[in-house]
């Protein structure tokens, strides 16, 4: 069974008003990403660039990857712990869900891809969209909590807590566990569901 990494608008400028409250929780998050990430390369996981176009319709996801990593922004930081590699896929997103108006679905079918590892910001909004969608197509998620970042970590947490208990998402931190023992029902679950009850 195929497993695809999707990344969530981790290509971020974060120029808006509350860019820079997203920026504290996006910078430990992109360094958990980027070792994830390597991980799927090395198994040959399909890695997919789920960016949100931003209202600009005459968008190109290469010429924004260029613009957050050259110019001065705020989410330059994170565009260079995770910036696309030559192999990688990508799709770009009108709305909140990387499902809505894309062609995400056939590219995921084509991949043969059952299982996703949802990583990205914002854990409340497009992460969650995203999983929502994935879910009613029948996808097995891996949503890891120290890949997802929000706002705040209330906001975070919370969202976790809905995805892992309606979505029957695992949110087990990749801290504890590998996409390789991503069926092992002991890897963390115990410690991360009572941090979610307690946040």
């Amino acid at each position: 069974m195929c497993t695809a990494l999707l990344l969530i608008d981790v290509i971020n400028d974060l120029v808006f008003p509350e860019g820079e409250a997203l920026l504290a929780a996006a910078l430990p998050m992109a360094k958990n990403i980027a070792r994830l990430k390597a991980e799927a390369a090395r198994r040959e996981s399909p890695i997919i660039y789920v960016n949100d176009n931003f209202g600009h319709w005459r968008s190109d996801f290469r010429a924004h990857v260029e613009h957050c990593l050259h110019d001065d922004v705020p989410g330059k930081a994170v565009a260079e712990l995770v910036a696309p590699s030559q192999d990688d896929y990508f799709v770009l997103k009108p709305m909140h869900s990387g499902f809505y108006g894309t062609a995400l679905e056939l590219l995921l079918r084509h991949l043969g891809a059952r299982r996703l590892i949802l990583c990205g910001m914002a854990t409340n909004i497009c992460v969650f969209f995203t999983a929502s969608d994935a879910y009613m197509r029948g996808f097995e998620l891996w949503i890891p909590a120290d890949c997802v970042a929000a706002n705040s970590e209330r906001l975070s947490s919370d969202a976790l807590n809905v995805m892992q208990t309606v979505l029957k998402a695992d949110v087990r931190p990749s801290s504890e566990r590998g996409i390789e023992n991503w069926n092992d029902p002991t890897s963390g679950t115990v410690k991360h569901d009572r941090l979610l009850k307690e946040t």
